[in-house]
């Protein structure tokens, strides 16, 4: 899943781009709310963490923009404004959720990870399952069949994408979007790689090609590939 991180807090911001990455999301961090302004219309992200307190532009009218523009992205406001009044201001300016400072980044990670299941229609039951599938998040590892996969960091977060969008043909280009951060080079065979370690974890079934289109996903044995 692809983040925007917008922090200017450089020692903070540091911290979480590491535990965020290590849980399997795609970061790009700016510092500046001009920067964050624009740049969540250039690239295609699924959830963003925002501070309020920023240089250039506040957080509060950077979410404006966003949302004036009608980005789909999930926001999570991150502040040290924790009054009802700057809570009740930042939800009704469109944020998702909202975590005041100080903090424990494990709770920003569960937040991210309960948001992006609300936005994609999934509950937050301790396993993402889709069908014969179970992905647990936190130790990586995929269940199917009454066997348990560990996962590479790359093949986790493709898995990921594709179970929070089962059902939907998702195109090369938005699998390669929610796999790579923007400062990543794309290889042009990766993504067919990672398919097949996938289809051979899980079953060919269960990743069905449709050419010209891309990919689908499905969480039921009885479907069959194309």
């Amino acid at each position: 899943m692809r983040l925007l991180l917008v922090e200017d807090n450089v020692v903070l911001a540091e911290e979480l781009l590491s535990r965020l990455q290590q849980a399997g999301y795609a970061v790009d961090w700016l510092a500046d709310g001009r920067d964050a302004s624009i740049r969540a219309h250039d690239e295609n992200y699924d959830i963003a963490v925002l501070d309020l307190g920023l240089p250039g532009r506040s957080g509060l009218d950077v979410l404006k923009d966003w949302r004036a523009a009608g980005l789909p992205l999930c926001v999570l406001i991150l502040t040290a404004r924790d009054s009802f009044a700057d809570r009740i201001t930042g939800l009704r300016a469109g944020a998702d959720d909202y975590l005041t400072k100080p903090f424990h980044p494990d709770e920003l990670l569960l937040r991210v990870q309960s948001l992006l299941r609300r936005y994609h229609g999934q509950n937050n039951a301790p396993k993402l399952v889709v069908g014969a599938i179970a992905l647990d998040e936190d130790r990586q590892v995929v269940e199917c069949n009454g066997s348990i996969e560990a996962l590479s960091g790359a093949e986790f977060r493709l898995l990921r994408y594709f179970m929070l969008n089962s059902g939907r043909i998702l195109t090369r280009s938005q699998l390669e979007d929610h796999l790579y951060d923007g400062e990543r080079e794309r290889d042009s065979n990766v993504l067919e790689v990672l398919v097949n370690r996938l289809r051979r974890k899980l079953g060919r079934e269960h990743i069905q090609t449709h050419r010209g289109q891309g990919y689908c996903f499905v969480g039921t044995a009885t479907q069959r590939g194309l």
